[in-house]
């Protein structure tokens, strides 16, 4: 699982064993070590009862909220993601994007990228 976040944006992208556990287990974390007890967590939870993506901050994890229909939906289809922006008060949003995470077309990417999804732009 990957996070991107820029401003009032947050962006999570899964490979295709992500998006697979998202299905069944309703719920992913990670986590990046900063050394000893200091740890960024962001996770993505499967949520009855929403209409749309939702997002928020508690216990010094970043969590995505998608809803259940959204998910049954997301593993079944060739879909590759959601987003939306949600309102967080005084005229503020925060934009959220789910995606299905491609291969890089560019070959000198150094990260393993035999789970990603392949990439619909690759032309062979």
């Amino acid at each position: 699982m990957k996070i991107r976040i820029k401003g009032n944006s947050i962006r999570i992208r899964l490979s295709r064993t992500e998006v697979d556990t998202l299905g069944r287990e309703g719920y992913l974390e990670e986590s990046t070590e900063f050394g000893g007890p200091i740890s960024f967590k962001y996770a993505l939870q499967r949520r009855d009862g929403l209409d749309h993506l939702s997002a928020g901050f508690a216990n010094g994890t970043v969590s995505m909220y998608v809803p259940e229909k959204m998910v049954a939906e997301w593993v079944s289809t060739e879909t590759v993601g959601y987003s939306h922006h949600l309102d967080i008060g005084e005229g503020k949003q925060l934009f959220l994007l789910l995606e299905k995470d491609f291969k890089c077309i560019d070959s000198s990417v150094e990260e393993d990228q035999s789970d990603n999804y392949d990439n619909p732009l690759h032309v062979c």
